[in-house]
């Protein structure tokens, strides 16, 4: 093997320990998103390196089409980013209503197509240096917000593969919003029907009959608690009652977590325990986060999403674990403000 190649799977090993680590040691950082993607990198610099040294024509032809392909299917996307956002807004809006919540798609469609005029309008009517300036600042913004956003799809994706082994004590399912005010709404069934699932797994396996904990208060809008309506939901669907325990005064995934803490440090007389948590799988990194500042030492499982409805809730995830890390966040922009202002300070000069 060459140098190069042998740099290379060093490289290779190296992310490959610091992931496996990491990610062993605890699966909700952040930094496992940068240091997979580093594994990764590493991996396709070192398969491609060995295919150009083998020196078959007919392989790197093969990868090397591949490789067009998949980057034009990329340009592709970011091309019509805008028709994208568009057509994915106006399908939740007709699917899901026309809540600000529904709207985050519209909105960033929006905001890009502003930037876009702007910097079109901006050339003929700005001085350079303000120009410039505000060019920097919003090409750096931007670029820092896109690979942000990708690490946590990274860590999310990650992170809905980890699979908690059916040995528990106690299954929370997180509570949604009530359709009417006192119906299960299909996206909360569908956080229920997991928990079912792995209920009657653990049990099949003639494992502990764990307790399904469902956490949920009552919201302003709603005729009784959520927990109570999800409780009679699983029972409808064949849980036993005495299988199943009511947390019903969270109205935040924080406090869901805390609350049913407290609710299992009394029901098990303060023993330790083993548990899990369930929600969708877009919310699972998040609530993962939530559980652990909460001091409840369990992962969860994500029930399936529809797709449609994927990218307007990932975004407003992205945006919560943003305000939850919003110091870091302000940092990195002040300095593309400062930045921007030395740029604008050395072209007015």
């Amino acid at each position: 093997m060459s140098p190069i190649t042998w740099g290379l799977l060093a490289l290779f090993s190296v992310f490959s320990l610091l992931f496996r680590f990491s990610f062993g040691l605890e699966p909700r950082r952040l930094l496992n998103g940068w240091l997979f993607t580093g594994w990764l990198l590493a991996l396709l610099a070192l398969a491609a390196d060995v295919i150009l040294e083998s020196g078959n024509m007919l392989l790197i032809a093969v990868t090397g089409t591949l490789f067009v392909i998949f980057v034009l299917v990329i340009s592709v996307i970011f091309a019509l980013h805008l028709v994208w956002l568009l057509w994915n807004a106006f399908v939740v809006w007709r699917r899901e209503g026309h809540s600000l919540g529904n709207m985050l798609t519209l909105l960033l469609a929006a905001g890009l197509l502003l930037l876009e005029l702007g910097a079109t309008i901006g050339r003929q009517y700005l001085p350079d240096p303000l120009y410039n300036a505000l060019g920097f600042f919003f090409v750096f913004t931007i670029a820092y917000e896109l690979l942000s956003l990708y690490n946590f799809l990274t860590v999310l994706v990650l992170y809905n593969l980890v699979r908690p082994r059916h040995n528990k004590d106690y299954l929370i399912v997180l509570g949604a919003g009530l359709l009417n005010g006192d119906q299960v709404s299909p996206l909360l069934a569908a956080r229920i029907n997991v928990g079912i699932r792995f209920f009657n797994k653990q049990v099949k396996r003639g494992k502990k009959r764990p307790k399904l904990l469902f956490s949920g208060g009552q919201g302003a809008d709603e005729k009784l608690p959520e927990g109570l309506a999800m409780q009679r939901y699983a029972i409808k669907q064949g849980v036993a009652p005495e299988d199943t325990l009511v947390e019903d005064r969270s109205t935040t995934t924080l406090e869901n977590m805390r609350d049913s803490a407290a609710v299992i440090a009394q029901e098990n007389d303060g023993a330790p325990y083993k548990a899990a948590f369930f929600t969708n799988n877009y919310h699972l990194f998040r609530a993962g986060l939530y559980a652990k500042e909460a001091g409840l030492r369990a992962n969860g499982v994500g029930a399936e999403t529809s797709f449609y409805f994927l990218p307007n809730a990932v975004i407003r995830e992205y945006l919560a674990l943003v305000m939850m890390h919003k110091r870091s966040h302000l940092v990195i922009l002040g300095l593309i403000t400062l930045g921007a202002i030395l740029t604008f300070i050395g072209g007015a000069l």
